[in-house]
């Protein structure tokens, strides 16, 4: 009924998310969200084909939205803050760094897994650089494991908390280095202390595959010399303050005359 690549959803949730096949194994299908930064599986009896232009479709409000982010055209010209964007997942990462792209930010993207980002985050700061660092990929909270203050009931929450700390360490200035962290349900608060500017996921929802980039973006585009509008940033957010939270700082960007 099914094969690998094919677009599903799962009855027993509604039909909320859009996944595609990665893999098969008997009766059990594996699979990753389209827009949502998400792993699953799930008994074949419980999908449902379905065209992945209801995923775009749903989503074209909110892509249309976020791609306006861009700078005007004026007397002055502008520096951006440059992005490092680690991520667990390469067709995510792939996806962040077209959005960069579209409106014109400069940002290294490299896939690490969430386990080796701990040891290699010191080396890439050093060769980078950044203004911005992004820490993403995939994460779960699974209650069977402990209750929502436990770090080790979540997939990969301890592994960012570590990868910040470890960037903490390298730089401790939360305004010369801006700090994005965390994935679908990742422990926000666990994130926050450790030292992130903004983290997810306050509601332990799942977030969209751009969220950490939306975030990076903002911050890139805004003043150095201006505190941002936190609100407003999150807002931009697929969901909103319930997918992300953070902490107020200025910008990264700087303005210069005459063009």
């Amino acid at each position: 009924m099914f094969k690998v690549g094919e677009y599903v959803t799962r009855n027993s949730y509604n039909n909320d998310i859009i996944f595609e096949i990665i893999s098969i194994n008997d009766n059990t299908c594996y699979l990753k969200g389209v827009s949502v930064r998400l792993y699953a599986d799930s008994n074949i009896e419980d999908l449902v084909k379905c065209d992945i232009s209801k995923d775009l479709e749903e989503n074209k409000e909110f892509l249309n939205r976020i791609k306006e982010c861009r700078l005007e055209r004026s007397d002055y010209f502008y520096l951006p803050g440059k992005i490092l964007h680690l991520d667990g997942d390469k067709d995510y990462l792939n996806r962040c760094l077209n959005y960069y792209k579209d409106i014109n930010i400069m940002a290294m993207g490299i896939v690490v897994s969430e386990e080796k980002m701990p040891f290699q985050i010191t080396e890439l700061l050093e060769k980078y650089n950044p203004n911005i660092l992004v820490i993403t990929g995939h994460d779960a909270y699974y209650k069977k494991k402990g209750n929502i203050n436990d770090i080790n009931a979540y997939k990969n929450s301890l592994n960012f908390v570590n990868t910040v700390k470890a960037a903490r360490k390298f730089e401790s200035s939360h305004q010369k280095l801006i700090i994005i962290a965390g994935a679908c349900q990742s422990d926000y608060e666990e994130l926050i202390k450790a030292g992130a500017n903004f983290a997810s996921s306050p509601k332990r929802i799942n977030i969209h595959a751009l969220d950490p980039a939306i975030i990076a973006s903002r911050m890139s585009l805004s003043d150095s010399n201006l505190d941002i509008d936190l609100k407003d940033i999150i807002e931009n957010t697929k969901y909103g303050k319930e997918g992300v939270g953070g902490i107020i700082t200025k910008g990264t960007m700087y303005r210069g005359y005459p063009r």
